[in-house]
């Protein structure tokens, strides 16, 4: 028994001693393919993003490696590919640019630091199983903080696709420097830039399959050495370093640490999104399970490993998921092909990319940007909920005015006072009985619904708690004063009602006590039998008699009906709803 425990702990921290040695000899060649198509798009896109973190493209060699393997080791997607990301990357630069200059060597010691502490976090939310963390960023926030996390970053990058300076502060400000300098583009570096740019575009839509970042880079690179592009005033990413990455120290002063944090915090939950949402669609289509605690564990070291060896943050990348499911990868085998090919890019290789040009780079992050972004969502959301459409809007416009961290952090706010406004105003209505049959809907969405003369059926639309039972009992009320005939009879529905808090207890007892009252009579349906406990416990059972707790709301018509019939009243239901 210890054994079989011991070898299930193994296998829950080490997801790879589960699918390893069910492996397929037949998964072996799209595996290896899959490793090289990874490969032809991590290396370039790796330099790239290294631009938008604000480091020097070899940190994107270095961050690679590492977060492949551990990812593999660890993760429980099968095929989910960890790595150099842009909307976090973009979180990162702003973070560590408000403690250190870019382009310094403490700006490279301190963003290696943040992908350190961001990994520690990672683990620490996994250790404490709070995958569920996620869900408070709903679509909408999502999808309003990458479209406008798509403007911000491509501002940033239009004046290196053009070759000339780039201005700082928000989007409008970026923009108003690009246009202030129109005047300065060079010939040279915009040709450069805006042709590397089209050539992607036109490859990822005519050949999607084909590496088109690597193509471009490498045919950028070639041409701007062929033609003397230095001499033209291309810039180019220089000299790179060959070999290991060395080993990185972070930085352990809690002063900084403090004012890492909030970065780290925000890539956490923004990048934990993304790479559920990228395991969970590999999931689907692909097969497997997805462990949302696992998957946090399996971030930590990823990142940590990342920063101590001069890397920077990473994430699971959909778009790279995409490309490594499009080449028919089986498992995460395509990952540990990958990592051993960037491996020896970065031992071998690296002074084959010291003339790629700073415009070539650029245009790979912009293809990516656009990529990325989804207006079309955005128009759907215009026709299925304006509100949200607001939301998306409010998260959009935070970031462009207010800058990346502010517009996603006024997301998070929305969306949870979006739903702290939805769970206490639960969606009650008026039921009635649809003919010929035993379901009761609300009486404004189906008119054919019959009411009862004398019966109110009203559902409680969730749980009854403080912030929600006032909602309830106004609703109530709203509707009897609306009733004609008069109302001698409430039954609520309360199939909805998973959990019931003490305050809501006391006062839907005092709404019964109110009613009673009056001269109407209260009874419920459907009710659960941890709520009915704690209603028993309130004393809302001794109030309204066990009699009243019924199993359907058929039942409880009938036994009003029935009570009705021994006052001499009327029992055959009116099937015509009253116009009130």
């Amino acid at each position: 028994m210890t054994v079989a425990r011991s070898g299930a702990l193994a296998r829950r921290l080490l997801p790879v001693l589960s699918w390893l040695p069910a492996y397929k000899r037949g998964w072996l060649m799209p595996d290896v393919l899959a490793g090289f198509a990874l490969w032809a798009v991590m290396i370039p896109e790796g330099m790239a993003y290294a631009g938008i973190v604000g480091v020097p493209p070899v940190m994107g060699l270095y961050t690679i490696v590492p977060a492949l393997v551990a990812y593999a080791l660890l993760g429980t997607s099968r095929v989910l590919v960890v790595g150099p990301d842009t909307a976090t990357g973009l979180i990162s630069a702003l973070t560590v640019g408000a403690i250190a200059a870019k382009g310094s060597a403490d700006f490279n010691t301190l963003t290696s630091t943040l992908a350190v502490l961001i990994g520690a976090f990672f683990l620490l939310f996994g250790a404490l199983r709070m995958g569920w963390v996620a869900a408070f960023i709903p679509m909408p926030v999502m999808r309003g903080f990458i479209e406008g996390l798509v403007c911000v970053t491509i501002i940033g990058q239009v004046p290196h696709l053009l070759g000339i300076e780039g201005g700082s502060g928000n989007f409008f400000a970026k923009l108003w420097s690009v246009l202030q300098h129109l005047p300065d583009v060079a010939p040279a570096p915009a040709l450069t830039g805006l042709l590397s740019l089209a050539t992607l575009l036109l490859l990822r839509r005519l050949v999607p399959h084909v590496p088109a970042a690597l193509i471009v880079a490498v045919a950028a690179t070639l041409l701007v050495d062929l033609l003397d592009g230095d001499g033209a005033g291309i810039s180019v990413v220089g000299a790179l370093p060959s070999g290991l990455p060395h080993l990185v120290m972070p930085r352990i002063d809690w002063v900084i640490i403090e004012q890492l944090a909030p970065g780290a915090l925000a890539i956490v939950m923004v990048g934990y999104a993304e790479a559920l949402g990228g395991a969970k669609a590999a999931a689907m289509q692909g097969g497997g399970d997805i462990d949302p605690n696992q998957e946090l564990v399996a971030h930590g070291p990823a990142n940590i490993l990342s920063g101590l060896l001069g890397g920077f943050l990473v994430v699971g990348s959909l778009s790279k998921t995409s490309v490594a499911m499009a080449a028919g990868a089986r498992s995460q085998v395509a990952n540990l092909v990958a990592a051993v090919l960037c491996f020896l890019t970065l031992i071998l290789l690296t002074p084959l990319f010291r003339g790629m040009p700073h415009p070539a780079l650029a245009a790979i992050v912009i293809a990516a940007m656009l990529h990325l972004s989804k207006p079309r969502y955005l128009r759907d959301l215009y026709g299925r909920s304006r509100w949200e459409l607001a939301v998306a809007a409010v998260v959009i416009a935070g970031e462009l005015t207010l800058g990346v961290l502010h517009g996603i952090g006024l997301g998070v706010l929305l969306a949870l006072l979006m739903l702290i406004y939805l769970t206490s105003h639960a969606q009650g209505a008026v039921l009635g009985q649809l003919p010929g049959t035993e379901a009761y809907r609300d009486i404004k969405r189906h008119p054919e619904a019959i009411t009862f003369p004398g019966l109110l059926i009203w559902r409680a639309g969730g749980d009854l708690f403080f912030a929600s039972i006032g909602h309830l009992g106004a609703g109530v009320r709203a509707a009897l004063a609306a009733r004609r005939p008069p109302v001698r009879h409430v039954l609520v529905d309360a199939e909805s009602v998973n959990f019931i808090d003490s305050s809501a207890c006391d006062a839907l007892l005092g709404v019964i006590k109110d009613l009673q009252g009056q001269g109407i009579s209260f009874a419920v349906a459907r009710v659960r039998d941890e709520v009915r406990e704690r209603m028993r416990l309130a004393g809302i059972e001794a109030a309204i008699g066990a009699e009243a707790f019924h199993e359907r709301v058929t039942d409880g018509i009938r036994a009003w009906q029935a009570a009705e019939k021994a006052h001499g009243a009327r029992r055959v239901p009116d099937p015509a709803r009253d116009s009130g």
